[in-house]
């Protein structure tokens, strides 16, 4: 019987035959069996020792929804991340973490070193009794006696400023100084906090209107007179008055009467406006602000009444001489502005957009000299303060008609400033001619370069980039070069390379027409004509007038630095201040600290929320 082999073959044992033939295969190749033992063995050696072999991984996926990744790629992002993290990130949060001494604003420009010294020169001259941080070593106590004839003034007119380098003073061109330093003041208060000069500003103004509320009954609702100086200066004269004597104003020893007038349009309404611009100054004093505003009130009334409109110089020969008004009807316009601006009362621009105002004063006449703005003509700075409401506020009927005519004049007054369209001749060194070469010229300058820049400052905050002079298209740029190329004539750029502001630069005026730079400061008291000594000699002023613009060179660009000069040679509280609202509405200083170019809102703050915030189109503002 045989077993079944499921393998396939038999399970057979051969015999004999079989057994020779595996004795005659192993005795002829021992060797080849010995290799294939040795073969067989390593096979099974390498099954044990290294066993089956392995099959192929398989990559793993992530399905990230929009795409899918290999998980070992997101493995690998992940790292980068942590590696940068800790890398860049950690050190740059370290790096922050640690407190840092903020950077401070930019250096001060030539326009910001000058606007320091400019200001100096109103504390040189203070009238009074001085405070004892007034910062000027030789100047002291004086004019305390001042008004004393004035018997209905309670502590009479002691106090002010003097106008120039005599001692005289005078309340219309003072009134119109402190205007323009509220007016810079109320534009660009973050520029003066920027270089550190807001707080002594505001006391310069403050001294000036002080002093201009005793020169009136500021307490009563109506009044009948008021001041326009103290001080007389005979022309000619041969007796003791404020031009016959060369004294320091510490030395005044003669009569110093006082000048009063009961009409006074013009003078009124200035007082009116420096009272009215400081009380927006001062906002953040209530019972200050109010006691200028009421007072500006008062005497804006009187300026308006009827009966007594005549110029205040009129047939006053110790003003006529000095500081003769040719109109009223602008200081009429100005000082409503002002009213309106400070007290927000519609009545008063209602009256300055009346039609019969314009018309009155010859504002859109066209005429050439109206356009330049000074102590005399306000005109030009009236029309851009009532151009400023249509720009930011834009008030409409029953307003818009006058106040396009004023927008409208204002942009043609800004064009007769550039040479190219050769309204006023100008130097060849560079400098504007606004007053036809008379005496005195940089006061018109300063004046009307603080306009252009102001302008200017407007249009950007309107997002309006220029305007039409004719068919020629003039930028914001193309005023405030204009501004600086006057500005840096003044301070050195011109024929002669000197500065016109004392103390500024290294080449600048030595022998000024001021009594009180020109007199030793020395403990003794020159009489009335004991002082003509130091007003004839050669020597320069022993006292340094910090900051004083003197009045400038000719028309052919020539300076004559003389004390007898005094058209080219004395300083002026108008030209002073001119020259600080221009230098500080120019300076690029203070602007790391987050300056704007104006202060849009401060002028509103007491305008009623009648009007509409948004400005017009600015296509509807071309003239």
């Amino acid at each position: 019987m045989y077993s079944g082999n499921q393998w396939g073959g038999s399970f057979e044992i051969a015999d004999g035959a079989a057994e020779d033939d595996h004795s005659r295969n192993m005795d002829l190749d021992r060797g080849a069996l010995s290799r294939q033992q040795h073969h067989e063995l390593d096979e099974t050696q390498q099954s044990w020792l290294l066993g089956p072999p392995e099959a192929k991984k398989k990559d793993k996926y992530v399905d990230l929804g929009c795409v899918v990744v290999k998980r070992k790629l997101l493995w690998w992002a992940f790292w980068c991340v942590v590696a940068a993290f800790v890398l860049i990130g950690l050190p740059i949060i370290i790096a922050k973490a640690i407190p840092h001494k903020k950077p401070g604003p930019p250096p001060p420009d030539q326009y910001t070193e000058a606007l320091h010294k400019a200001l100096r020169f109103f504390n040189a001259q203070k009238s009074g009794r001085l405070p004892k941080n007034n910062g000027v070593p030789w100047r002291g106590n004086s004019g305390l006696s001042d008004g004393s004839d004035a018997k209905d003034v309670k502590g009479g007119l002691v106090g002010g400023y003097y106008d120039a380098g005599d001692n005289i003073k005078f309340h219309f061109p003072m009134a119109f100084s402190m205007t323009l330093l509220s007016w810079s003041v109320i534009e660009y208060s973050a520029k003066y906090k920027a270089v550190g000069e807001y707080d002594h500003a505001r006391e310069l103004i403050k001294w000036g209107t002080d002093y201009l509320l005793q020169t009136f009954n500021s307490s009563a609702s109506t009044i009948d007179k008021i001041y326009a100086q103290v001080g007389v200066a005979k022309i000619n004269g041969s007796r003791p008055d404020d031009h016959y004597c060369w004294n320091r104003p510490e030395d005044m020893a003669y009569p110093r009467p006082t000048t009063a007038v009961s009409s006074a349009p013009d003078l009124g309404g200035e007082i009116a406006a420096a009272l009215a611009a400081a009380s927006i100054v001062f906002r953040d004093n209530a019972a200050y602000s109010k006691k200028l505003s009421q007072g500006a009130a008062t005497v804006f009334k009187f300026a308006r009444q009827m009966g007594h409109r005549t110029p205040y110089s009129l047939r006053q020969p110790d003003i006529e001489y000095y500081y003769n008004s040719t109109s009223f009807w602008d200081e009429y316009m100005w000082s409503a502005a002002w009213m309106y601006y400070a007290t927000g009362n519609t009545s008063y621009i209602s009256f300055a957009t009346d039609p019969r105002l314009p018309k009155n004063a010859k504002a859109f006449f066209n005429i050439l000299d109206f356009s330049v703005f000074s102590w005399d003509n306000k005109l030009p700075g009236a029309q851009l303060l009532l151009s400023r409401l249509r720009m930011f506020l834009n008030p409409g009927y029953p307003y818009e008609e006058s106040l396009i005519g004023y927008h409208n004049a204002t942009s043609l007054n800004m064009c007769m400033y550039f040479p190219r369209f050769r309204s006023f001749n100008f130097t060849k060194g560079g400098m504007a001619l606004f007053n036809h070469g008379k005496g005195q010229p940089l006061q018109y300058v300063v004046a009307n370069s603080f306009l252009a820049s102001l302008y200017a400052d407007y249009m950007e905050a309107v997002n309006v980039p220029g305007w039409y002079c004719g068919p020629n298209f003039m930028t914001t740029n193309d005023l405030r070069d204009f501004a600086k190329s006057q500005l840096n004539y003044i301070l050195g750029d011109n024929p002669r390379k000197m500065s016109y502001v004392v103390g500024f630069g290294k080449k600048y005026p030595r022998h000024l027409h001021h009594r009180g730079a020109s007199t030793p400061h020395n403990g003794v008291k020159y009489s009335c004509t004991g002082g003509y000594k130091w007003r004839d000699t050669k020597k320069a002023d022993p006292n340094l007038l910090t900051g004083a613009m003197v009045g400038g060179p000719d028309k052919d660009d020539k300076f004559k630095d003389s004390r007898n000069t005094y058209g080219q040679n004395e300083p002026t509280l108008v030209g002073n201040a001119g020259l600080v609202a221009a230098l500080v509405a120019i300076t690029n200083s203070g602007k790391g600290a987050g300056v704007t170019a104006v202060d849009k809102n401060t002028m509103f703050s007491a305008v009623p929320p009648m009007f509409p915030a948004a400005p017009p189109p600015p296509s509807s503002w071309k003239p």
